[in-house]
């Protein structure tokens, strides 16, 4: 599997191995498996933290990177209530989308060490 196959697939939350089941029904619940091809969702407890850790990188270095074009150019308090605002939304709405990331990351790491040699 390619690593790029299985972002892109991610980023369209889709199962990373086909490409075809959705990952999510709803918007606080996962599928238990694809209804495709039948990959197991549901991991061992904790195994989306690494997710969570994506997540807040994520926020942080888009907050941070969002902080830094508006230096200068507003004011402070319109500065510290964007970036307030964008640290409670974005999270919230990347939440999905870390989950499948972290999916995707894992299967391809996964079949890079069961895959035969070149």
């Amino acid at each position: 599997m390619k690593l790029h196959i299985a972002l892109g697939r991610a980023f369209r939350l889709r199962c990373p191995r086909c490409g075809t089941g959705a990952l999510f029904r709803g918007f606080l619940r996962m599928h238990d498996a694809c209804a495709s091809c039948a990959l197991d969702f549901r991991q061992e407890a904790g195994y989306y933290v690494g997710a969570m850790w994506l997540n807040y990188g994520a926020t942080a270095l888009t907050g941070i990177a969002g902080g830094t074009l508006m230096l200068g150019r507003v004011s402070a308090p319109v500065l510290v209530t964007s970036l307030s605002a964008w640290g409670l939304v974005f999270p919230i709405l990347f939440s999905h989308h870390s989950r499948a990331i972290w999916l995707a990351g894992e299967l391809w790491l996964r079949s890079k060490t069961t895959e035969p040699g070149p």
